[in-house]
C-alpha cells in the first residue's frame, strides 16, 4: 500500500510539474539551453572558456560589427556556476510573467530589457573610455548573461502582484538595483557598467506597463432579462373582439378616408393596425350618432 501511495504521489507531482512547464514553454526552453551551455562551459578549459565567452560577448567591438548575433549569443550563456539559482529565478519570475502575459509579450519584455540595457551600459562604458575613466582594452570586455532580461521581467512583475504587496516589492527591487550604482559614488569609487545595466533593465521593465494592457479586453456586461409570463404572451396574441357590422354600416366611407390614422394603417404592424382601425371606427360611429341626435 505504501508503494502504491508513493507511486500515485509521484505521478500526481510529475503531472503538476509537466503542466507548469507546458504553461511557460519559452522560459523552460531557454533554461534548458542554459543548462547545455553550462555543461559545455564546465567541460572546456579555462582559457578556451574565456575565448568562447569573449566571442559571444556584447562588448563594444561586437556591437559595432555584428550586433544582432552577439545579442542573441550572449543571452545563451551564463558566467559561473549559478545555473541552479537561475533555475529558481526562471521558475518563479520568468514563468509567472510568461503565464500571465503570454509567450509573445513576455519575450518582448525580455528582448527590450536585454537590448536596451546592453546598449545603455555599453554607451556608458564608451563614454568612460573616451574620458580616460576606463582603459582602451574595455572595448573587448566580456559581457554575457541573462541578468538584464531577468531584471526587466522582475520589473514588470510588480503589476501582477496584489496591491498590498506591490509597494514592498517595488521598494525592494529598486533598492536592490540602485544600491550598487549609488553606493560607490559615496565611497570614492564608480559603478560598473553591469550595475548600470541592471538598473536600466529594471526601469525598462517598470516602464513596460502598456504591454500589460495590450490585448486585454474590457469585460462584457450581459444583462439577463426576467422571463416573460406566458399569461402576458397569451393576452398579447389573443384575437381582438369582433366589431359589430351595424357600426361599420353606419360609418360613411368619407369619414374613414378623412381620418389621418386610417391612411397610416398600411405602415403599422398588423396587431396595431387592427387596434387603430377599431378605435377609428368607434370614434366615427360616435360622431355619426351625435349628428343624428342633433
Amino acid at each position: 500500500m505504501a508503494s502504491a501511495f508513493t507511486r500515485d504521489t509521484v505521478r500526481r507531482l510529475g503531472g503538476a510539474v509537466g503542466r507548469y512547464v507546458r504553461s511557460a514553454p519559452g522560459t523552460f526552453i531557454w533554461l534548458a539551453i542554459l543548462f547545455v551551455t553550462t555543461i559545455v562551459a564546465h567541460r572546456v578549459g579555462a582559457h578556451d572558456l574565456t575565448d568562447i565567452l569573449r566571442s559571444r560577448s556584447t562588448n563594444l567591438r561586437h556591437l559595432m560589427h555584428d550586433p544582432v548575433p552577439s545579442l542573441v549569443r550572449s543571452a545563451l550563456w551564463i558566467d559561473g556556476d549559478g545555473w541552479f539559482l537561475y533555475a529558481i529565478a526562471y521558475a518563479t519570475i520568468h514563468a509567472t510573467v510568461e503565464r500571465w502575459l503570454g509567450t509573445a509579450r513576455w519575450l518582448l519584455v525580455v528582448v527590450v530589457a536585454h537590448v536596451g540595457a546592453t546598449y545603455i551600459s555599453q554607451s556608458v562604458l564608451l563614454w568612460a573610455i573616451d574620458t580616460g575613466r576606463a582603459p582602451q582594452s574595455s572595448i573587448n570586455v566580456i559581457d554575457i548573461g541573462v541578468s538584464y532580461g531577468l531584471a526587466g521581467v522582475a520589473g514588470i512583475l510588480v503589476y501582477r502582484l496584489a496591491r498590498r504587496w506591490r509597494a514592498p516589492y517595488l521598494v525592494g527591487l529598486v533598492a536592490l538595483a540602485l544600491t550598487p550604482v549609488v553606493w560607490p559614488l559615496f565611497s570614492g569609487g564608480h559603478p560598473t557598467f553591469t550595475d548600470i545595466g541592471h538598473l536600466c533593465a529594471v526601469l525598462i521593465g517598470l516602464g513596460s506597463y502598456p504591454l500589460v494592457r495590450l490585448g486585454m479586453r474590457e469585460p462584457s456586461v450581459r444583462v439577463e432579462l426576467p422571463p416573460v409570463s406566458p399569461h402576458i404572451v397569451e393576452r398579447v396574441d389573443a384575437p381582438l373582439p369582433p366589431v359589430s357590422p351595424h357600426i361599420v354600416e353606419r360609418v360613411a366611407e368619407s369619414d374613414l378616408a378623412a381620418d389621418p390614422l386610417v391612411a397610416a394603417l398600411p405602415h403599422l404592424r398588423p396587431v396595431a393596425a387592427v387596434r387603430v382601425r377599431v378605435t377609428t371606427l368607434a370614434a366615427s360611429a360616435s360622431r355619426v350618432s351625435r349628428v343624428r341626435r342633433a
